[in-house]
């Protein structure tokens, strides 16, 4: 059976997920510490490792915990299963090209990067006299860190992620309004859009730290739930919203992709933000009136479905459109009857209402 191709960074993430906090390999590693012992592991086998690993013991037995203490205290290295279910070689010599260039100084760690960087498969080196776990893999070095401190981090980043969210709030609000009253500009869209990316970035780096916590991230993953859910369709919303009035045929995925691509100074520009959606930045551009299509406001009617939303939209082909239609023009779009234009009607007038009274008082 063939294995699924991972990206270097779908590797990482996997690879940091198996040695998280409440993993059984993580325990057997921090047992490993505390016995004050060494250890080279390899997570995989295929036939480069049967090449590059000699002498030892076959064993395939069942992983546990104890079991790798126990064989790490032996010289040599210990090849474990990409699932990490098997245990399969143990007090193996590995021997990897010493053509293969490495920045490490010890034995054990120069061969620990040159067998992941041959084979592919992640490696873990646990340092018998600096006390530490290291990770190599897709290139890369990483260093295991304590929970506390991964923590502390975290704990950080979700203040940040707190106020950027603060500020989201306020900007789709006003944007709301803006719609509501037919005043929205180019600069308008474009802030919304950059703080939207700005959230999206800190909740990924929150992400990762969830990985690393493993068990000890669990609170953290419901926060961050609590905080970001349906962000992502908020983007798409707004891009939705937007996009024919900046240029045509310009692809929705390419303007997620302008937006991925930006560094942070220009995340703070506006212009940047607006270029990103396609719009042409050129004099007073930025302040140029633009009209939404209709799909954020109509996402936050209650129970209406999205394939009725999008049916909406295509018939009147505006906001302010949508807005002036009574029930009977409502109940003209297919699979609109008469309960759901009375509901899409009342909702779009509460959300009007309450966007207008949440920006002037």
């Amino acid at each position: 059976m063939s294995v699924p191709v991972q990206s270097d960074d779908e590797l990482l993430r996997a690879t940091l997920a198996a040695v998280a906090p409440g993993t059984e390999l993580r325990d057997g590693l921090e047992r490993i510490l505390r016995g004050r012992t060494g250890a080279l592991i390899v997570l995989g086998h295929d036939k480069v490792i049967e090449q590059i690993a000699t002498g030892g013991f076959p064993l395939d037995i069942e992983f546990s915990a104890t079991r790798l203490r126990e064989l790490a205290k032996m010289d040599g290295g210990v090849v474990i299963d990409r699932d990490v279910t098997r245990i399969l070689r143990a007090a193996t010599q590995m021997l990897p090209d010493a053509g293969i260039e490495t920045s490490e100084s010890g034995t054990r760690h120069r061969t620990a990067e040159r067998v992941a960087k041959q084979s592919g498969f992640p490696v873990v080196s646990v340092s018998q006299s600096m006390r530490i776990i290291q990770l190599y893999v897709a290139g890369r070095r990483v260093v295991l860190e304590d929970s506390s401190a991964i923590l502390s981090r975290a704990n950080q980043a979700l203040q940040t992620l707190e106020r950027y969210k603060a500020r989201l709030d306020e900007v789709t609000g006003t944007l709301s309004a803006l719609e509501i009253e037919d005043l929205v500009t180019v600069r308008d869209v474009a802030n919304v859009l950059q703080r939207l990316e700005m959230v999206r970035r800190i909740k990924d780096e929150i992400a990762e730290y969830v990985v690393q916590l493993g068990t000890d991230g669990r609170l953290l993953s419901l926060q961050l739930e609590e905080l970001t859910g349906g962000l992502s369709d908020d983007l798409g919303l707004v891009i939705r919203d937007y996009l024919p009035e900046a240029k045509a045929g310009y692809a929705h995925a390419e303007a997620v992709a302008n937006l991925v691509a930006m560094d942070n100074t220009e995340l703070l520009d506006p212009a940047a933000g607006a270029k990103a959606m396609g719009f042409t930045v050129v004099g007073d551009a930025l302040d140029s009136s633009v009209s939404p299509l209709g799909h954020r406001l109509l996402s936050k009617v209650p129970r209406l479905p999205g394939a009725i939303a999008g049916r909406l939209v295509e018939h009147f082909g505006s906001l302010q459109k949508l807005l002036a239609a009574n029930v009977d023009d409502l109940m003209t779009v297919d699979g609109v009857g008469e309960g759901r234009a009375r509901l899409v009607r009342e909702g779009l007038s509460r959300l009007a209402e309450t966007s207008i009274l949440e920006r002037y008082v």
